[in-house]
């Protein structure tokens, strides 16, 4: 699956979010945060999106320390997952029929066990066990994208 990284840094790259918070990368709220936003301020920019990632730490703390170290009004905002999902484009669609297709077809021969995947823009499917061991590499050309783009 995708991690809250992951998905953070796309809706940081979709939103001009300055800075994204991730759990998979350490953060300091000095060098990272505030210096980030002050340096970015001194340029020009009056407005700020910090996206915090699942597990990244606590919105509404991070919120309220952007205030207290900037003077910049700051506050939190938790999306549901309605909102972080929107709507479903044709492919999401497409591939999760075929993802159903796939796993009806599995259990019709009696494979049991496997999580159905899409790698590669193939449906495939793996052990349970060899699924719940897999992790997601945040993709570093992804990061690269979210921080130049959102000075």
């Amino acid at each position: 699956g995708r991690s809250a990284g992951f998905l953070a840094l796309n809706v940081g790259v979709a939103t001009g979010a300055l800075i994204t918070l991730i759990p998979e990368k350490k953060w300091d709220i000095e060098t990272d945060v505030v210096d980030r936003i002050l340096s970015t301020k001194r340029n020009g920019k009056k407005h700020f999106i910090v996206t915090v990632a699942e597990g990244a730490g606590d919105s509404y703390e991070i919120a309220k320390l952007i205030e207290e170290k900037t003077g910049i009004e700051s506050r939190a905002t938790i999306l549901g997952h309605v909102q972080r999902g929107g709507s479903p484009t044709v492919r999401d669609r497409v591939v999760a029929s075929q993802m159903g297709y796939h796993a009806v077809e599995l259990l019709e021969q009696g494979i049991l066990n496997r999580v159905v995947a899409l790698k590669d823009n193939a449906i495939v499917d793996y052990d349970i066990e060899e699924a719940l061991k897999m992790t997601k590499e945040i993709d570093s050309d992804l990061t690269a994208v979210a921080k130049l783009i959102s000075v």
